[in-house]
């Protein structure tokens, strides 16, 4: 299939699609005329890929772990992709960590904010002036 029709399959631009492919994360091959055909097994590769990004995963992170995708019997891309993964892990658990400290923060805020509201419309109205 050419890069139209998996942009339509999957969702993803072909500027996406091209993108991956420079950052070797896709792969097609080429007509006489240089257009870039892929296989029905792309459809799938760019749903992982899309899986991995919206993971907050990079291209480069990406790179490192698809191989075990590819080559599941090689011991040595298993190791890596392993630490691979659990660095990542390490990363969104950071990540959650900060989102939660950014949330509990906000949450004061907020009953600081019910609080004063709750004064302001306790507090008899004042007239504003005119000039």
């Amino acid at each position: 299939m050419r890069i139209g029709e998996l942009s339509q399959r999957t969702g993803v631009s072909p500027r996406s699609l091209r993108y991956y492919e420079d950052q070797g994360l896709l792969t097609s091959s080429r007509s006489d005329a240089g257009q870039r055909h892929y296989s029905d097994a792309a459809v799938q590769r760019v749903s992982l890929i899309r899986q991995l990004f919206d993971a907050g995963m990079s291209s480069r992170v990406i790179a490192t772990v698809l191989p075990c995708v590819d080559i599941p019997d090689d011991l040595g891309v298993a190791e890596e992709t392993f630490t691979a993964m659990l660095r990542e892990r390490d990363r969104i658990d950071a990540d959650i960590a900060h989102l939660i400290e950014t949330r509990d923060a906000l949450d004061v805020l907020i009953r600081a904010n019910s609080r004063h509201r709750a004064e302001l419309s306790a507090a008899p109205q004042s007239v504003a002036q005119s000039n």
